[in-house]
């Protein structure tokens, strides 16, 4: 879990006009919510929130919030929902929610994927279904992600969220027959491989 910190501005007005000049004076116009607050709109710095997005990619990170209009409010929170320009793929948007202490937190965790399935060497293809799993825990305990050994699959074979192992302080809340990966035969899966690098 990685934690990184990020001073912000409140916002004081809202609307489609303002957060259009919030965007051209270099800002992603974004909520706060979470249970017993009142949502909070902020600006983030564009560039600040980019490096971090980049930097920790695939992973699940805290942050924590620095308001310095006024006086200094510290918040921490995670990113739930983000948006992005359909043109120009720049974020418009950010959706955070507060973390309070002691509650649990529904968020999701990225799946790494290790070992080469044994199907592929018999010519099947591997296809991923799935890339993240939705977990309910106390803050301190989100994984940066989960560790999946898919190199028992051969052709024909599927993986589904029960068959994940996560430690037991994790509540996983995807249905668990949902499938994660699958080995098909390569006529089946044709032009949708995908690779586990």
């Amino acid at each position: 879990m990685k934690q990184v910190t990020i001073k912000v501005e409140r916002r004081t007005k809202t609307g489609k006009e303002t957060a259009k000049k919030a965007r051209k004076a270099g800002y992603i116009p974004a909520i706060l919510y979470g249970k017993g607050i009142e949502p909070i709109p902020f600006l983030v710095p564009y560039s600040e929130f980019e490096k971090i997005h980049n930097r920790y990619k695939g992973e699940a990170v805290i942050y924590t919030f620095e308001f310095t209009n006024g006086e200094t409010v510290r918040k921490q929170a995670v990113l739930k929902e983000y948006q992005r320009h359909p043109v120009t793929d720049k974020f418009i948007h950010l959706d955070f929610q507060v973390i309070e202490e002691g509650a649990t937190i529904e968020i999701e965790v990225p799946l790494e994927f290790v070992g080469k399935p044994v199907g592929i060497t018999k010519g099947g293809i591997l296809e991923i279904m799935l890339h993240e799993l939705t977990i309910e825990c106390l803050p301190k305990d989100i994984p940066d992600k989960i560790i999946v050994d898919i190199s028992h699959l051969d052709i024909g074979d599927s993986l589904h969220v029960r068959d994940i192992k996560v430690p037991e302080n994790l509540k996983v809340k995807d249905h668990p027959d949902e499938t994660v990966a699958t080995v098909v035969a390569e006529e089946e899966g044709a032009g949708s491989e995908e690779s586990t690098s």
